[in-house]
């Protein structure tokens, strides 16, 4: 086994957190080392680059791990009442390779859970503590929006304008208004102007498909460049399969493959866990030892437990006349919280979000409602380009029962586990899920759809995997502290998805970034505390 000279800080993942974490601690100085399990994302091969993008993008680039099968992926199995269909990418970017790039801040009332209405868990901070670093996380990633959105506190100017709503966003604000329900435009992490050597989003559509010109702001082109110029040392290909903890306690670093198969040891003062809602939980599950028997950082029982996916659903709605569907973001329209806030009016706890996309895509589509057969073309003639959907996102409280563990019948092609979901909705998710999809018909129906489909509460989609190493006060009911450090391990921190306690009713990557840069910064601030002597301390 080789050993390698050792590092300030050492990050396993390199998503939308490790990217933000490696950037911020390098631009502070430190020597970070990062291991990323993927590779870099071949821009030439993203689908969008090439006219038959709907078929790759059913194949090499489907965001489910089983069906893509890239070499960096392990298996990952779902079972329970209401099994989840895993969205995820490993790569370097993470799965925001794969994000369509709505981008909300949460809400105050996201992180007073417990208190206001006594259900899941209170986060260990309030909003305004969490607000600097949305803004920091903002600024390098380019979001375009419109600050003033009655749903938070004031803001300072964001760095782009919102993307154009087009008709389908105009008649979305036509219902809206004739509802009498409050909307505001989508804030995005697309750049809709030049914005730091990226160009303006051209609105070729349809984004989750990749992002030839790179105004969608993934992590690989945000975060990284800045990362890799101060310094980073990025190793891809490299297979974590425990971190290894020494006599006293503390994390040295971590054991990997490289992409030779040869196993080597990567130490540092301070090891960051940064792999996802599913695995984070499997790393440390994996990661035993006589001083952790059920996994590391597991004294709380909770490592993988309460695992949030939202409540999600889309419905959309048919027109007379074209909407020009094709033109522009996917997401980029108008969105309403209307009904955010708990109402005691309504027999649930909590809300949903109802954002505003364009149609969908010709494949999408016809696989979707056009009939194989004399009837096809005339299916589909009929709905292309005359369709507006509404992406439906609501709260998913936390649960034990939901949870994620190590699957030894299936293998990744190193022998190590890869994961079983097990998730069922809740009675209050179901009512939740039920009154979101009625009002989304009556959105577009107000809208002037003269047909309004949905899709549901099935398949429960993995978009958002969240709250398997949660973070809290109190290391009996929690994984981490309120800056992302492990009870059990001093020097170990878990900065990602996983660490929320809460899964708000919108869409995370903000957050999950914010919490990032935060956690990079109580690491700098703290760097004296994990110098052991080493003949280099993070100066």
């Amino acid at each position: 086994m080789s050993r390698e000279p050792d590092a300030d800080v050492l990050v396993i993942g390199s998503g939308a957190a490790g990217a933000a974490i490696c950037s911020r601690l390098a631009g502070r100085g430190a020597r970070v080392r990062c291991l990323e399990q993927g590779e870099w994302v071949d821009r030439a091969r993203l689908p969008k680059s090439h006219p038959d993008w709907e078929v790759r993008g059913r194949r090499y680039w489907a965001a489910n791990p089983n069906v893509r099968r890239w070499p960096a992926d392990y298996p990952v199995s779902s079972e329970g009442q209401d099994p989840i269909d895993v969205y995820m990418y490993n790569a370097v970017g993470g799965s925001q390779i794969g994000f369509a790039g709505n981008y909300w801040r949460m809400a105050p009332s996201d992180f007073k859970v417990r208190s206001l209405d006594g259900v899941g868990a209170d986060w260990p901070f309030d909003y305004e503590e969490l607000a600097p670093y949305y803004a920091i996380n903002e600024a390098e990633v380019g979001v375009a929006g419109l600050a003033g959105d009655p749903c938070g506190p004031p803001r300072e100017p964001l760095p782009n304008p919102p993307a154009p709503i087009g008709r389908p966003g105009q008649l979305l604000v036509n219902a809206y208004e004739k509802l009498g329900w409050y909307w505001w435009p989508t804030e995005q992490a697309i750049t809709t102007r030049p914005y730091r050597g990226r160009p303006a989003c051209d609105n070729r559509g349809w984004c989750t498909f990749g992002c030839p010109q790179g105004s969608l702001s993934t992590a690989d082109l945000t975060y990284w460049p800045g990362a890799l110029k101060n310094g980073v040392d990025l190793r891809t290909q490299a297979r974590v399969g425990e971190i290894v903890i020494g006599e006293d306690g503390r994390a040295l670093g971590a054991r990997y493959y490289d992409q030779d198969g040869v196993v080597r040891e990567a130490r540092a003062a301070v090891t960051v866990v940064a792999c996802g809602g599913l695995g984070t939980p499997r790393l440390l599950l994996m990661s035993t030892s006589p001083s952790h028997p059920d996994g590391l950082a597991n004294s709380s029982g909770l490592v993988g437990k309460n695992l949030m996916v939202h409540v999600q659903s889309f419905a959309t709605g048919l027109f007379e006349e074209p909407v020009d569907g094709w033109n522009g973001t996917w997401g980029g329209t108008v969105s309403t919280r209307q009904f955010y806030e708990t109402d005691p009016a309504r027999d649930y706890l909590r809300g949903f979000i109802m954002s505003g996309c364009r149609g969908w895509s010709p494949l999408n589509l016809a696989l979707q409602i056009a009939p194989w057969g004399s009837g096809h073309h005339r299916a589909f003639d009929e709905r292309i380009n005359h369709e507006i959907s509404l992406y439906l996102c609501g709260e998913d409280l936390p649960e034990e029962s939901n949870r994620v563990e190590l699957d030894w019948d299936h293998l990744d092609g190193f022998g190590m586990p890869g994961v079983v979901t097990h998730h069922e909705l809740n009675d209050n998710s179901r009512r939740l899920g039920r009154d979101m999809i009625g009002h989304a018909h009556q959105v577009l129906e107000a809208a002037g759809a003269r047909s309004v489909r949905d899709f549901g509460l099935a398949p429960i989609w993995g978009w958002h995997l969240l709250g398997t190493a949660r973070m809290g006060d109190d290391p009996r009911t929690s994984v981490a502290d309120r800056f992302n450090r492990a009870h059990d391990v001093p020097n170990l921190f878990i900065a990602d998805g996983s660490s929320m306690p809460t899964s708000a009713g919108v869409n995370p990557s903000a957050t999950i970034q914010a919490l990032a840069l935060r956690c990079a910064d109580q690491i700098w601030e703290s760097r004296r505390d994990y110098d052991r002597g080493r003949s280099s301390q993070i100066r």
